[in-house]
This record gives structure tokens, C-alpha cells and sequence, in this order.
């Protein structure tokens, strides 16, 4: 029981670390833009990125559901808190490892992939919710781009005829304060998104560990995740916001408007219906959707090209990770 105890403590340790990787790697999402722009200061826009990251954590629950109970049954895994810690483990060493390259990969598809790997190995693939896992990760996945992508090409192409008789230099100037409210309506939407993952793995793990009667998610939990995440986002995520603000397309006030917002409402959608989505994969998408609109061609899509191959890879990636360290922990006697 005392093992049981200690590495239900290790899960949510790990749970918390990737929390806070999730917060350092995903700060880009939501400040990428606005600082590339030069419309606040890296260090402001961090801070203001952290506190909105926090009190956007606290709004819903459903991401968090999805992730507790979404993927696998969690009845089929009771007792069996070796899973949950590979799974971590898995999405962890995948956020370092495109941190490290400083590509904008999905943290959320790391940790999906990180559990699906994990629960692979340990019962195989009747334990897997199949029908969740299409509806509300898969088919997300390859729609919250192309919503992403489309929402921002729409967004740039309706400013552009709007003030196409203004000079840009005036358009720039008002949209240089109208981004800082962009801005932060992504932080925010981030949180919604983004915290909510890490609260459902902690009420997993307490599930199958026998400590709460169903999944409902403590207080306790939702308030650690966001305080973990937010001090995550605090630490900026430097290689990511060069990536995302220079390297994809040159952006000024009013791209990155376009940007946020079309991203924000995409997320805000998508945690509305409890879909765990990458809050990378849309603003990423968004931006290249801002810069098509001006022409395909000012756009470096060799970077998105290097960008789409992270992103496939990273369920794939992850999980082999879980799966290894899945098969480490039953080595040494961890897996019941």
C-alpha cells in the first residue's frame, strides 16, 4: 500500500513537472505575435500571458473530463498507477525534446499519445475508448488547423478590404493597442484549453488509486494545474516565439490581430465541447493562414513543412517514449 501511496505521489509530481514544461513550450501561443510586433516587451507579455494562462484554467471543466475518461476506461485500469506516470513520462521527454529543436509540436497530442502508449502495453487496445478518442482528439486534430488556417485568411482578407483605403502605417498604429486585447483573449483561451489536460490525468490517477469515488475533479487539482502552468509560462519559451513570430511569415499589428483572435475563437469553441485540442497546431495554422492572404508566397512553408512533421509525429512519438518506460517500471516491479 505504501508503494501504491508513493507512486501515486510521483504521478502527480510528474503530472505538475509536465504542466509546467506544457506552460514554458506553449507560451508562444499566446505572445508570439504581440512581441514579434514589438507591441510589448517579452517580459511584460509573459507575465500578462501567465496570469491569463491562470485564470483560464479555472474556466470549465470539460477538456479535463475528456482526458480523464476520454481516452481509456478507467475502470480497466485501477490499481495500475505505473500507466498514468509512463504516459507523463512519454508526453515530457517529447516536450523537451521539440523545446530543444524549438518547434511548436502539440503538448496535448504528446500526452494523448504518451497514455495510448502506455495503455498499449499494459492491457492492449480494449482498454482504448475508440469512439471518444475519434470524435474528440482525432478528428479535432485535423480540423482545428484547417478552422485555424481558414479563420485567419477570412479575418486578414475582411481587415484588408476594410481599411483598404487607410494608409498602413495608421492601420498598424490602431492595431498595435487592439493586439494587446488579442493577445490577451489567447492567454486566456489557452488556459480554458491547455491547463485542463494535466487536472484530468491528477483525477485519473486518484481514480485509479482509489482516493476519489468518480472523476470529478478536486478543487485542489484545478488549482495546482493552474498555479504550475502559470508559473510554466512565466518562464517564456524563447525558441518557440522566434520560431512562431519571425521564421513563419514577417508579421505586423494587424496579422498578429488577426492571428490571436482567429485562433482564440477556434480554441474557445473547442473547449466549449470538452475537445482537447492544440492550441499550437491553431495559432500556427492562423498565422499561416494571415500571411496567404497577402500572397502564398510570403509565407516560408519549408518551416510550416518542418512544423507538420513534428506534429505527426508527436502521438506516434510520445507513446513509443510511455511505452518504454511502461515497460521499465513492470521490470522493476511498479506495474500491479
Amino acid at each position: 500500500m505504501l508503494e501504491i501511496s508513493l507512486l501515486l505521489v510521483a504521478v502527480i509530481v510528474v503530472a505538475l513537472v509536465f504542466d509546467f514544461t506544457n506552460g514554458a513550450h506553449d507560451t508562444a501561443n499566446a505572445i508570439a505575435t504581440v512581441v514579434s510586433t514589438k507591441v510589448l516587451s517579452p517580459g511584460l507579455a509573459v507575465m500578462m500571458a501567465a496570469v491569463l494562462n491562470l485564470t483560464g484554467a479555472f474556466i470549465g471543466t470539460h477538456v479535463a473530463h475528456t482526458i480523464g475518461s476520454g481516452i481509456v476506461q478507467p475502470d480497466m485500469i485501477k490499481g495500475c498507477q505505473a500507466l498514468t506516470l509512463s504516459g507523463l513520462c512519454g508526453a515530457i521527454a517529447w516536450n523537451i525534446l521539440t523545446w530543444y529543436l524549438g518547434l511548436p509540436s502539440s503538448s496535448s497530442h504528446a500526452l494523448i499519445g504518451g497514455l495510448i502508449g502506455a495503455t498499449l502495453m499494459y492491457k492492449g487496445p480494449e482498454v482504448l475508448n475508440f469512439l471518444s478518442i475519434l470524435h474528440k482528439i482525432l478528428i479535432p486534430l485535423f480540423l482545428s488547423p484547417l478552422g485555424g488556417f481558414l479563420a485567419g485568411y477570412l479575418v486578414m482578407l475582411a481587415l484588408s478590404w476594410i481599411f483598404s483605403n487607410a494608409h498602413p502605417r495608421k492601420v498598424n498604429q490602431a492595431f498595435r493597442k487592439l493586439q494587446i486585447l488579442s493577445s490577451a483573449f489567447m492567454a486566456t483561451s489557452h488556459g480554458t484549453n491547455d491547463a485542463q489536460k494535466t487536472m484530468g490525468i491528477i483525477t485519473l490517477a486518484l481514480f485509479v488509486g482509489h482516493q476519489i469515488p468518480d472523476m470529478t475533479v478536486p478543487f485542489w487539482v484545478r488549482l495546482s494545474c493552474a498555479l504550475s502552468m502559470a508559473m510554466g509560462t512565466a518562464t517564456g519559451g524563447w525558441k518557440i516565439i522566434k520560431t512562431m513570430g519571425h521564421k513563419i511569415f514577417n508579421l505586423e499589428a494587424v496579422h498578429g490581430f488577426s492571428a490571436e483572435t482567429s485562433a482564440a475563437g477556434v480554441i474557445s469553441v473547442a473547449s466549449s465541447f470538452g475537445a482537447p485540442i492544440s492550441t499550437t497546431h491553431v495559432i500556427s495554422a492562423a498565422i499561416l493562414g494571415v500571411g496567404s492572404s497577402k500572397r502564398l508566397s510570403a509565407v516560408r512553408w519549408g518551416v510550416a513543412g518542418r512544423m507538420a512533421t513534428a506534429w505527426l509525429l508527436t502521438i506516434p512519438g510520445a507513446g513509443a517514449v510511455a511505452a518504454i518506460c511502461f515497460e521499465l517500471l513492470r521490470l522493476v516491479g511498479l506495474v500491479v
